[in-house]
């Protein structure tokens, strides 16, 4: 793939787990003195906030996921990094997306299946 400029690759964001029961690990997360900024034990998706950074909780099976979760990168562009990965051949499983949480997204998968997002704070 040769040698690429990251200028527009700020930092990572947070890391995404995918949960079995989102009230359990609400309340663990919480019990240790997370700040929960979005979500909570009835929701799919919960955001706590670890100094500068996210840690991430998403409902899911694990038995049948096959997905540990997530790292998230901000960037620049969310839009340009979108095109720059299509025309590097890559096939994101999601275009790019406001969220409810406040960020523009899209996912993508590392040739080992490691799921990654890039996103950037729709307020900034």
């Amino acid at each position: 793939m040769g040698k690429v400029s990251n200028q527009s690759l700020q930092g990572i964001s947070a890391v995404t787990f995918i949960v079995s029961s989102m009230k359990v690990s609400v309340e663990f997360y919480e019990s240790l003195g997370f700040k929960r900024l979005f979500g909570g034990a009835d929701a799919d998706f919960t955001s706590f906030q670890v100094g500068a950074c996210y840690l991430n909780i998403a409902s899911g099976e694990k038995e049948k996921s096959t997905l540990w979760g997530r790292v998230i990168f901000y960037v620049d562009d969310v839009d340009k990094m979108y095109q720059r990965a299509l025309k590097s051949n890559m096939r994101p499983l999601t275009q790019p997306a406001d969220a409810p949480w406040g960020e523009r997204y899209f996912h993508l998968r590392d040739p080992d299946e490691n799921e990654l997002s890039f996103a950037k704070p729709l307020n900034s």
